[in-house]
């Protein structure tokens, strides 16, 4: 018999009276199927015994919440077994997920748990995020002193239960300080902000040491592209798809299902459980919509965290993220294949970087390489993991106070040896500096010379942008797992000018950067010379050939 608290989430699933989203109509399934085939039983007692600490807070848990405490915390395929120690939260912004994230926390400390020194770390990027509910918990205690002395001590940087032992912290900084943890549980409050699994594995490689590990992942959607969230995000909906099994992981996605259901507020009750609970939210919500539509990209924390879409904020960017991912596939054989370059930066003493495309059955390839100066002075405002990618043979940092302009040339002559490189491209106002190099490897702008280089100017760029939205647009365009070159195109979004021609621009100037997608839009400028030289232009030509001299 199903338990009544999650009977009670599921029939308002069912109801229909407030909108889901297609992930919560999965989820409901998947544990109805989950309770029907598999040997599995809520503690009742425990349950009821957990709940009834919601006297000590200023609030009562919703009934999402109740659904995913019990399937979190009291369901077992065995004595001592979870059936779900880990549930993730993606919730729109202003659902509650740290008051919840407070109850439960508070909840797993007490003599109800029945473990000893079942230590809890909330972790987050920022300390004011990490502390958020751990100060609620605080704030609890402080409120009622004179009762909980007798079972809790607590300062501002620990909160202990004096009969178990147990003791919930808040952690951020360098992952080196983070080692020899035994916690219980693992909480990551706003998880969208880690770039990159360093801080998190160092964190939860200390579960397991005591009874029935625990993790909470409670976040938004947010703006870090490929990082943890994504991997994670896509994980959960191949579970709740059946593609994979869950492993013990509850996936509860609160989300739009579709951009465009952002213009009616009916919807938003998708991306947040609560809002039915909260008419005031529902009027800033009305209230941040209207600058929203206003201005999307000043305001684009109301489409990713309050909705929780994956985007840049911005009305049209320069491919969808489903699209971009696309580009994530095997890479051919290209040795002795025609090609054409790219090359672009800003300046010197700040990013570089330098691609071939090639042409082959209607399929654009790209294989591209970038450089850093490590004295950039925009490198403390990126959040990509730069040195990950560098590890992985995307980008090389340079020391010294500027990149020598003749560093991509010599690239280019390394690739000259496997590579039929028929021409380039790079922005006329960076070619004073590769001139001469470039000369010496064969290339110039000289009509009366090789003229095999192009100087590309704006209107340049409006004319061929249609063409590379196109091929993002149809999975035309192919550079393998490239993350550096995904976070780069994902940086970049279309503006229109006064006579709609398209423009490409940068998301933020300083911690989102473009080279090697401008690189690549540079090299696209050139795209005739590699259709001239595909194999079914080359047969068309030959017969061509053949007739006229017959």
């Amino acid at each position: 018999m199903m338990n009544s608290n999650i009977q009670e989430y599921i029939n308002i699933v069912k109801n229909g009276e407030f909108l889901v989203c297609n992930e919560q109509i999965l989820l409901v399934k998947h544990v109805e199927n989950c309770f029907e085939n598999e040997n599995i039983y809520v503690d009742e007692e425990q349950l009821e015994k957990y709940l009834n600490l919601q006297k000590y807070f200023n609030f009562d848990l919703f009934p999402w919440e109740k659904f995913v405490f019990t399937l979190h915390n009291c369901t077992y395929s065995a004595p001592g077994i979870l059936r779900w120690p880990k549930l993730i939260l993606i919730l729109g912004r202003g659902s509650g997920k740290n008051g919840y994230l407070a109850f439960e926390d508070f909840a797993l400390t007490t003599p109800v748990n029945g473990i000893r020194k079942y230590d809890i770390d909330i972790c987050a990027t920022s300390e004011d995020q990490a502390k958020c509910s751990f100060m609620d918990i605080h704030e609890m205690l402080e409120s009622r002193k004179n009762k909980m002395q007798k079972h809790f001590k607590w300062n501002l940087t620990e909160i202990t239960n004096l009969k178990t032992n147990s003791t919930i912290r808040y952690r951020t900084s360098n992952p080196k300080t983070k080692d020899g943890g035994r916690p219980g549980k693992v909480d990551f409050d706003e998880y969208h902000a880690y770039e990159n699994y360093k801080l998190i594995d160092v964190i939860t490689t200390g579960l397991g040491k005591v009874a029935m590990p625990r993790m909470t992942i409670a976040t938004t959607m947010g703006d870090i592209r490929d990082g943890p969230l994504d991997h994670l995000l896509e994980d959960m909906l191949s579970i709740l798809n059946g593609v994979i099994p869950d492993n013990g992981q509850l996936p509860f996605i609160c989300r739009l299902d579709d951009d465009k259901e952002i213009d009616d507020e009916k919807n938003w009750h998708k991306a947040n459980p609560s809002l039915r609970y909260f008419p005031y939210l529902l009027n800033e919500l009305r209230s941040e919509y209207i600058n929203y539509k206003r201005d999307h990209l000043g305001n684009s924390a109301f489409k990713t965290k309050r909705m929780n879409r994956i985007g840049s904020g911005v009305a049209e960017p320069v491919a969808k993220w489903e699209d971009i991912k696309q580009t994530n596939r095997p890479i051919i054989d290209l040795n002795g294949r025609p090609c054409v370059f790219g090359i672009d930066y800003t300046k010197t003493t700040d990013f570089m970087s330098c691609g071939l495309l090639f042409l082959v059955d209607k399929n654009y390839y790209w294989l591209t390489h970038s450089w850093i100066c490590s004295q950039s002075r925009d490198l403390s405002r990126i959040r990509a993991p730069l040195r990950d990618f560098e590890s992985r043979g995307l980008l090389t940092f340079v020391d010294g106070n500027e990149i020598d302009p003749e560093t991509p040339v010599f690239w280019l002559m390394n690739q000259m040896k496997n590579y039929r490189i028929i021409g380039g491209a790079l922005d006329s106002y960076r070619y004073s500096l590769l001139k001469k190099p470039l000369a010496a490897l064969g290339f110039d702008c000289d009509k009366k010379g090789r003229n095999n280089l192009k100087m590309v100017r704006p209107s340049d760029i409006m004319q061929i942008a249609p063409t590379i939205t196109r091929t993002f647009a149809n999975h035309n365009i192919i550079w393998g797992d490239d993350a550096l070159m995904r976070w780069y195109t994902n940086n970049v979004v279309i503006k229109y000018d006064k006579k709609s021609n398209m423009l490409f621009e940068k998301v933020e100037a300083k911690s989102r950067k473009t080279d090697g997608f401008f690189a690549l839009a540079h090299a696209f400028t050139q795209n005739e010379k590699l259709d001239r030289y595909s194999p079914k232009r080359m047969q068309i030509a030959s017969k061509l050939m053949d007739v006229y001299t017959c």
